[in-house]
C-alpha cells in the first residue's frame, strides 16, 4: 500500500495512548456522522508497543493522593473492565501497604475513594494490619506497617498482549497502522499544523495527536513549544525557567520463580502488592544494611513475565535532558537498565515482606530490564491542545494504566468540548498555581 500523502487525523505513536485514542476516535466519528476509522492513520518509528508500553509492568490502580488522578483512574479502570479478554486484564485488586508516616495520606485516599464509589477497604493500626495481611499471605512479615488500603478493583494487564488486543480493535475500525516511520517535524501555517513531516514523506492533515511516551520531549521541540515553564508556588511566587522535561530511570525486574509461588492462602492469584516502608532494609544475602531511608516496592505474579515481576522507586537521571539518549530504548540501552544494586534491594525487600522469598536472590533474572521515562515538572501528565489542532498526550510515565485517556481525548477532539476529567492536566496549571497535591510516598507518581 502506498505511503499516504494526507489523512484527516494523524496519530503519532502506537503505544497505549496512540492506539486507544485512534480506536475511540473512530467510534466517536462514526457516532457523530463525521467520519470513521478510514480517516485515521497511526505512525510509529518502530511498531506496536515498541516503547514504554511494551515493557510496562502493567499495573492498574486507583491509589493516588491527587483527587484528579483518582477520578481519571476510576474512569480508566472502567475501560479496562469493558473487554477484559481482549485487554488481557486481570482484575485481582491492588494493595497499598504503608508506614505511619503515610497513614494520613492513605486515609485521605480511602475517604475520597468512598466519595466516588470506588470500592476499597482500609485497615489501620499495626496489629490489625498484620492480622489482615496474614489472612491473605500466611508468611507476611513486614514490620512497621500501620495502614493497608485494599482496592477491590484494579489489578494488572499483560503489557504487549493487551496492546495487540487493542490493535485488533483499531484495525477492525479500518484504521491504518504504519510502522517504521519516523516523524521528523511539523509544517505549520498561521499557527495550525498542516503537515506531519516524516522520513518517508510529508502527510497533510487536519488534526494531529501525539502520544510518544519517553520521546515526548523531542516531539514537543518539533512543535516549537516552550523549553521551560513558570510555576506559581503555594507561596504565590512565580518561579521561572523551570525545565519542561526531566528523565527518570525506571527500576523493574523479574524473579524467575514459578508465578504460583505467590498465590494467596486460598491458592488464588493475589492482588498487586505495593509496600512503602521506613523500616531498615537488610540484605537477604548477607544481612548487611541495604538502606535505612524510606523505600518502596511493588510486585505481582505474572505468567507473561515468567515469574514474580515488579519494581522499586525510580530516580532522576542526572544528565541534562538535552543530552539524554532515549534511543536505543529500554532493555536495548546499555545506559538505562537495572543492575545488581536494584536486584539486591528489590529481592531483599520481597524477603522483608514475605518469608517465601528468602533465599531467592539467585533466581533473579539476569536480563536487561528497566528504561527511562520522560517526566513533566510536577511528575503528572499534560493533556492539552497546542497550535489549535495538535493534541499532546504527555503521560509523565503514568501511561499504561491510563487506557481511558484515549477515550476522553477522542471525545474532546470530536465534540470540541473540554472534559472535566482532563481539565486539571492542562499546561496552564503551572502558571496558574493549580498544582496537584504532593504525597509523602517515595514514588514521584503517587
Amino acid at each position: 500500500m502506498a505511503f499516504p500523502s494526507s489523512s484527516p487525523y494523524v496519530i503519532v505513536g502506537a503505544g497505549i495512548h496512540g492506539l486507544s485514542t485512534a480506536y475511540h476516535l473512530a467510534l466517536e466519528l462514526k457516532a457523530s456522522g463525521k467520519g470513521d476509522g478510514r480517516d485515521i492513520i497511526i505512525l510509529d518509528k518502530n511498531g506496536i508497543a515498541a516503547g514504554a508500553t511494551g515493557i510496562a509492568c502493567g499495573v492498574v490502580r486507583n491509589n493516588y493522593f491527587q483527587p484528579a488522578m483518582r477520578e481519571l483512574m476510576a474512569h480508566s479502570v472502567e475501560v479496562w473492565e469493558s473487554d477484559m479478554q481482549a485487554y488481557s486484564y486481570h482484575p485481582v485488586g491492588y494493595m497499598q501497604i504503608s508506614p505511619e508516616s503515610m497513614h494520613a495520606d492513605v486515609a485521605t485516599i480511602y475517604n475520597q475513594q468512598q466519595a466516588i464509589d470506588y470500592p476499597s477497604t482500609f485497615i489501620e493500626g499495626e496489629a490489625d494490619c498484620t492480622k489482615y495481611m496474614k489472612g491473605i499471605f500466611h508468611d507476611w512479615q513486614a514490620q512497621g506497617i500501620t495502614s493497608v488500603l485494599h482496592e477491590a478493583k484494579g489489578g494488572y494487564a499483560n503489557n504487549t498482549k493487551a496492546m495487540y488486543g487493542l490493535a485488533s480493535k483499531v484495525e477492525n475500525e479500518n484504521i491504518r497502522i504504519i510502522s517504521g516511520v519516523t516523524v521528523t517535524g511539523f509544517t505549520r501555517n498561521e499557527g495550525c499544523v498542516t503537515h506531519v513531516e516524516t522520513d518517508k514523506g510529508n502527510i497533510a492533515c487536519d488534526y494531529v495527536v501525539i502520544g510518544a511516551g519517553p520521546w515526548a520531549k523531542s516531539l514537543w521541540e518539533m512543535l516549537e513549544l516552550p523549553a521551560t515553564v513558570s510555576i506559581k508556588g503555594a507561596d504565590d511566587i512565580i518561579h521561572t525557567d523551570i525545565p519542561m522535561w526531566i528523565y527518570w530511570s525506571l527500576q523493574e525486574g523479574t524473579l524467575g520463580v514459578d508465578p504460583k509461588l505467590q498465590v494467596d492462602n486460598d491458592g488464588n492469584m493475589p492482588p498487586v502488592i505495593h509496600v512503602d516502608s521506613n523500616a531498615p532494609l537488610y540484605s537477604c544475602v548477607d544481612g548487611s544494611l541495604v538502606t535505612d531511608e524510606m523505600w518502596g516496592i511493588y510486585y505481582k505474579p505474572d505468567f507473561h513475565f515468567g515469574g514474580v515481576q515488579g519494581g522499586a522507586a525510580p530516580f532522576p537521571v542526572k544528565t541534562h535532558p538535552d543530552e539524554v539518549a532515549v534511543d536505543p530504548y529500554g532493555p536495548d540501552s546499555p545506559e538505562f537498565v537495572v543492575g545488581a544494586e536494584f536486584a539486591h534491594m528489590w529481592v531483599s525487600a520481597l524477603a522483608h515482606c514475605q518469608k517465601r522469598f528468602e533465599g531467592t536472590m539467585p533466581k533473579f533474572k539476569d536480563e536487561p530490564s528497566g528504561g527511562i521515562g520522560c517526566f513533566t515538572p510536577d511528575s503528572f501528565p499534560i493533556f492539552d491542545v497546542f497550535h489549535d489542532n495538535a493534541y499532546f498526550i504527555a503521560d509523565s510515565n503514568h501511561g499504561y494504566k491510563m487506557l481511558g485517556v484515549g477515550k476522553l481525548v477522542a471525545n474532546e477532539i470530536v465534540t470540541g468540548q473540554s472534559h472535566h476529567l482532563l481539565e486539571p492536566f492542562r499546561l496552564g496549571r503551572y502558571e496558574q498555581g493549580k498544582l496537584h497535591p504532593v504525597s509523602s510516598s517515595p514514588f514521584p507518581w503517587s
